[in-house]
């Protein structure tokens, strides 16, 4: 067992580089398994989530090499059989193995994913869009089983709501079809158009990414060497933590156009941002931050995953600050943590009020999820005194190297195991 001790209250300075998305990283590297060729995926980010996707693509017959952030894997060896419940059960993106599966195989079987307690997550649509293209589907809280005995067919999809994974795993199991598919109320992420990229590349011919209405034509591909886009979640992250610190921090190697709601929030808040072709500078002129009103969306709104960073920012910032979150119901379970550090936060139901304070107390606090931990960070940074923080597996699954990160910008932190604190 490890956690992470953070000695807060001081400024964070200089220059940290992002990694690959962790969002677009499970999707390309399953879609592979349907060139069943060779493949190479790169700036992949060092995270458990990944090495657990890469043990999943070898449980399945893949040969699977992965050294400095690069996998190169072969899938001409990948049999269809059901992959370890254990290891799927660690990770929400594993459904795409079903998609991915169907497309190659014409049937798939497998555990109900994991991931973060959210709230209801259900794959409903994802069902949807198998059955629409021709597949048998079934699924409950243990098991997804999918069989086209008579072949996948081109078909239109109709999502009742916007869903990145359900456009993603509509994308790949269309591959798999004869003829045209079209998508329609797709979703609009970078990462969805970052899997149309590497299909398009390994020959698909996908078009409208980034649309509402998202067309695949199913057909044989090929294999193809492919970088994955930077993480503007990881970017979001180190942004906020320099406003949190008050702190000067450029924040290099991402898509500034992936970020501009991020940016736009902190700005209100009174950072300055300053937009580079490839980066981002966030400081603090005045040195204070103001609360403010956040609202998720799906893409391009605010995104969902930044929401709990920012409750952390507003809580030792002026005046007060409301969260509406649209996209998960059960988003709000680090408010007792942020609570055990002296903030004035209430939630109920999908919406947050916070009362900003002077400065928070340090605490020892949990990582009750990904991005939840990354507001755990956020809190103890912005804190005079030592937080300690537990659970930090949560946090391992979506940051790569982040206590060297925060290190290497002038940050007190360290990871220790129990025994030895």
């Amino acid at each position: 067992m490890e956690k992470i001790i953070i000695g807060g209250g001081v400024p964070l300075y200089g220059r940290v580089k992002v990694d690959g998305m962790k969002n677009a990283a499970g999707a390309v590297l399953y879609a592979g398994i349907v060139t069943g060729g060779k493949y190479t995926i790169s700036n992949l980010p060092q995270i458990s989530e990944v090495q657990t996707t890469l043990d999943i693509l070898k449980s399945l017959g893949a040969n699977v090499t992965f050294s400095d952030g690069t996998a190169f894997i072969d899938a001409s060896g990948i049999k269809n059989v059901r992959p370890p419940d254990e290891l799927v059960k660690k990770l929400r993106a594993s459904y795409y193995l079903a998609g991915a599966m169907l497309a190659r195989f014409g049937k798939a079987e497998m555990a109900f994913p994991g991931g973060c307690d959210l709230g209801a997550r259900p794959i409903d649509q994802h069902i949807k869009a198998f059955r629409a293209l021709g597949a048998d589907a079934y699924s409950d809280e243990n098991t997804i089983r999918l069989s086209a005995p008579d072949g996948l067919h081109g078909a239109e999809i109709f999502f009742d709501c916007v869903t990145v994974g359900g456009t993603m795993n509509a994308m790949i199991a269309a591959l798999g079809a004869d003829g045209t598919t079209i998508i329609n109320n797709a979703a609009r992420e970078p990462h969805v158009v970052d899997l149309a990229n590497f299909l398009n590349t390994c020959g698909a011919k996908i078009s409208g990414a980034g649309t509402g209405v998202i067309k695949v034509r199913g057909g044989m591909l090929h294999g193809c060497a492919y970088d994955i886009i930077p993480d503007m979640l990881e970017a979001g992250t180190y942004m906020v933590a320099a406003a949190a610190t008050r702190g000067d921090v450029y924040v290099d190697g991402i898509i500034p156009r992936h970020i501009e709601t991020i940016s736009a929030k902190l700005v209100e808040m009174g950072a300055e941002i300053t937009e580079y072709d490839d980066g981002v500078r966030v400081r603090v002129p005045g040195g204070k931050m103001r609360c403010t009103t956040v609202k998720t969306m799906p893409y391009p709104g605010f995104p969902t995953d930044m929401q709990p960073l920012m409750a952390a920012l507003m809580c030792a910032s002026s005046g007060v600050g409301m969260i509406n979150e649209t996209v998960y119901d059960n988003r709000f379970r680090y408010v007792d943590e942020l609570r055990r550090m002296g903030a004035k936060i209430s939630a109920e139901g999908r919406r947050a009020e916070i009362i900003g304070v002077d400065k928070l107390t340090p605490a020892s606090v949990r990582a009750v999820d990904l991005r939840a931990g990354a507001a755990m960070i956020i809190a103890a940074l912005e804190t005079p005194g030592k937080t300690e923080i537990d659970d930090i597996y949560h946090i391992e699954r979506g940051y790569s190297n982040i206590v060297e990160k925060l290190k290497n910008l002038g940050a007190d932190i360290k990871k220790v195991n129990y025994t030895s604190v």
